[in-house]
């Protein structure tokens, strides 16, 4: 067969990261990560390129994710394993945004919809998903497999998940402008401290337990706080945004990005607050995203 495909997902931000307890919540961001996937009898295997542009294009762009990705998609569908994949990204790799999520869900349905439609019918978005939560985990790039970001990235919303069952608690939408403030510091879930996050577990629990109530204003601060202390990043960027009269403010993922939900009026505050913090970065302003980009 000979056949190429398209597909892209959304990055995240953070409600509940999962590490302490294996229960997160992440909500769709519009940046985006795009993949195109062409299978064929010419290629010797599986082959993988990662384009970077940016303050990323110096860094090592390693292939094992979406490589593993298009592997584990084939073995389902029992075809060769030859191929190759392309990603290119706007989502800054390393920086809490879920760029890793992001990677796996767009190569799977790339490599899906390069098989064909009837692909994506027979395995459906859940089951795509957790390929990629595979993927994710056996390229050593997740702790818990993130499936919590995965869902927000694929399915856009806000999600709530348990990432041990690989279920799907509840899914919502909201409307909502997002400010996110992205230090140049960058900062890779595989070198976080698992000890140090799940002692602060029943705190972590009691946030989820918000989010379950849909409070997530209130449980992605109480969130970003817990996770400051455990993971050692300096607090200050919420410190700035309760200061702005912003109501949910979070380390995103395992940091050094911090996420927002805002509107206009606390918008221009903020990002003059996060501004002057003295630290090497951006300010960036994008949405929730409520699509959901499987089909």
């Amino acid at each position: 067969m000979a056949a190429k495909g398209h597909g892209k997902a959304s990055g995240a931000g953070t409600i509940i990261n999962a590490i302490a307890t294996y229960k997160g919540s992440a909500f769709g961001l519009d940046l985006w990560t795009y993949a195109e996937v062409e299978l064929g009898n010419d290629f010797r295997g599986i082959e993988g390129e990662i384009e970077l542009k940016g303050e990323d294009a110096g860094a090592g762009a390693d292939t094992r994710l979406i490589e593993r990705c298009v592997e584990l998609v084939l073995r389902k569908f029992d075809l060769p394993l030859r191929g190759y994949v392309k990603t290119r990204s706007e989502i800054p790799i390393g920086s809490g945004l879920k760029s890793s999520s992001a990677a796996a869900n767009a190569a799977v349905v790339a490599t899906l919809d390069a098989i064909g439609e009837e692909a994506k019918e027979k395995l459906g978005v859940l089951e795509a998903i957790r390929i990629g939560v595979d993927a994710a985990l056996d390229a050593g790039v997740s702790i818990t497999g993130a499936f919590d970001d995965a869902c927000a990235s694929l399915l856009g919303g806000i999600v709530i998940t348990d990432n041990k069952k690989r279920e799907l608690i509840k899914r919502v939408e909201k409307e909502s402008e997002v400010l996110i403030f992205v230090p140049k510091k960058k900062a890779f879930t595989a070198d976080t401290d698992v000890t140090r996050s799940r002692l602060i577990a029943p705190w972590v629990n009691i946030a989820y337990e918000l989010a379950l109530e849909e409070r997530f204003e209130d449980a992605m601060t109480l969130n970003g706080f817990l996770y400051c202390a455990a993971l050692n990043f300096d607090s200050e960027p919420m410190l700035k945004a309760l200061e702005c009269n912003v109501n949910g403010v979070s380390l995103s993922g395992t940091g050094p990005s911090f996420v927002a939900l805002v509107d206009d009026e606390k918008e221009e505050g903020l990002r003059e607050a996060w501004s002057e913090l003295g630290v090497e970065g951006r300010v960036m302003k994008r949405r929730v995203n409520n699509k959901r980009t499987f089909s």
